[in-house]
């Protein structure tokens, strides 16, 4: 047979010899107890420090011991079971066991002794010395479960507890911003007085009665629209007073100021005597009472016999139906008084008048506003300084956006204004029939579903888009209420006096 070719042998396959693989097997074998040996090392000492150091902190913190932390701690069964035990007083004493109360009490007092003594001596407590005092404490503490001083029966009691005194917190509160918006709106009985004196001067003198007619003879100024006309609707004397004389006093032309005062008939001798007998820089001051309009009456004006109804009236005075959920500044009385809501009805007030500035009664007037009489208001009806920067409000803060007659027709984050300082165009105003737009808003709120109390709310509806913004300059809006820049008061023309602090 021949031979192949030594170049066609198939080459020889080489195998690892058995040493090898025995070698190669040991290595892995060896690494393995090198990496358990490790795992079952003590932590490094760097490691230990940094526990060690973390603890102390700890333990400095929370004001406890090591041997507090140990397992068999006597200091530290002490410290639970006063804890426990005090819990335990509190239950007692509600429940009107007052026995069980003073044992336990002096069980706590025997435990913190010991504490006491060991923390002085700075030695621990052993079990010896401490044994009767846990031992006691642990009856105490198992006859109060039998009492049913268990966990669920004191979280029960607890949390009756808490209720109870966010109850009484609660009424409390309320009955303190009751008792301080009383105080801050009330007058003096001195300032009271003064009415009562006034009124009494009215009808007894006849020199105020020979004055007035006196005065009667600048009738025609009432009417003179190219004089300026301001108008205030309030039944307080000397609040009046104070923004016919700052007008006055800062006016360039006090002359040609005319003053129309609208009160009540209770206040309306006093108004007469006081306004009769002051002169203030020439400026003419008429007053009347709101009973004498004949036009104003429950089938015109739906406002006022919503105000004359028993459950309007109740909840102004009371809230009881609100559930004290409005603040009680919101539910003052004097929005039942018809003078509040009698600025919707400036056209039929002063039927002669073309454009008046209303003022409120707590406006404190320090530069000439004779330039608001030519503002051009566009077209508009009112002249407003706006209020929705800073800590004031939009339309939505004001109105009842859930219900769809108020989320159809007004915008949220409409701009909202200010009543207190305002220039109405009669005109316009005659011609937009506003007092019947707000007739027609006034009926539909007879449930108070679209807004709650006050006449922002309805105000803001009525001149929706026929408010024109005047320069923040000429009302000063806060004071009072909160901090103004005082640069902001030095520059403004008006500002209104707000909140309880107002009336200090």
């Amino acid at each position: 047979m021949r031979r192949r070719a030594s170049d066609f042998r198939r080459p020889v396959r080489r195998r690892f010899s058995n040493v090898f693989w025995l070698t190669l097997f040991g290595l892995v074998v060896l690494l393995f107890i090198v990496v358990l040996s490790r795992e079952g090392q003590p932590e490094s000492r760097s490691h230990l420090v940094k526990r060690s150091y973390r603890q102390e902190r700890i333990m400095e913190g929370l004001n406890i011991t090591a041997e507090m932390l140990s397992a068999d701690s006597v200091a530290r069964q002490l410290s639970d079971q006063i804890s426990l035990a005090k819990a335990f007083v509190v239950i007692a004493k509600e429940s009107n066991n007052l026995q069980f109360a003073w044992e336990l009490s002096a069980q706590i007092r025997n435990s913190q002794i010991l504490l006491s003594n060991a923390a002085m001596r700075r030695t621990p407590l052993t079990t010896r010395e401490s044994e009767t005092a846990i031992l006691d404490m642990a009856l105490l503490l198992f006859q109060a479960q039998q009492l049913h001083y268990d966990s669920a029966t004191m979280i029960m009691r607890l949390k009756a507890k808490i209720q109870g005194l966010e109850e009484q917190m609660n009424s409390v509160s309320v009955k303190s911003s009751h008792f301080g918006q009383i105080a801050a709106e009330e007058v003096p009985k001195s300032l009271y007085c003064l009415g009562v004196q006034l009124t009494t001067e009215w009808f007894r003198s006849p020199h105020i009665q020979r004055k007035l007619k006196e005065k009667g003879q600048t009738a025609l100024k009432l009417k003179d629209n190219n004089l300026y006309h301001f108008c205030v609707f309030s039944d307080n004397v000397l609040a009046t007073s104070v923004v016919v004389n700052s007008t006055a006093l800062n006016s360039k032309s006090p002359d040609k100021n005319v003053f129309h005062i609208v009160t009540d008939e209770v206040n309306y001798a006093a108004m007469k005597a006081w306004f009769t007998l002051n002169s203030f820089r020439g400026v003419t001051v008429e007053v009347q009472q709101f009973e004498d309009f004949s036009w104003l009456n429950a089938s015109y004006a739906p406002v006022l016999k919503q105000l004359q109804d028993s459950d309007t009236q109740n909840y102004y005075f009371s809230g009881n139906n609100d559930k004290s959920r409005t603040p009680i500044k919101f539910r003052n009385p004097k929005y039942l008084s018809m003078l509040n809501h009698l600025r919707f009805y400036i056209p039929e007030v002063f039927p002669a008048l073309k454009k008046v500035v209303f003022l409120d009664d707590d406006v404190v007037v320090q530069k000439d506003l004779s330039g608001l009489f030519s503002i051009d208001l566009k077209g508009n009806v009112n002249g407003a300084v706006e209020t929705c920067m800073e800590t004031f409000h939009r339309y939505h803060k004001y109105l009842n956006y859930s219900h769809p007659l108020i989320r159809a027709h007004f915008d949220p984050d409409a701009c909202g204004w200010a009543f207190g300082m305002n220039v109405f165009d009669l005109v316009e105003w005659r011609k937009r029939n506003v007092t019947g737009i707000y007739h027609y808003w006034q009926e539909k709120n007879v449930d108070r579903t679209l807004w709650k109390l006050g006449t922002l709310p309805p105000g803001l509806l009525t001149f929706y888009g026929l408010t024109e913004p005047l320069d923040p300059m000429w009302h000063v809006l806060g004071l009072g209420y909160t901090n103004v820049d005082p640069q902001l008061i030095e520059k403004g023309l008006c500002f209104t006096i707000m909140g309880t602090r107002s009336h200090g």
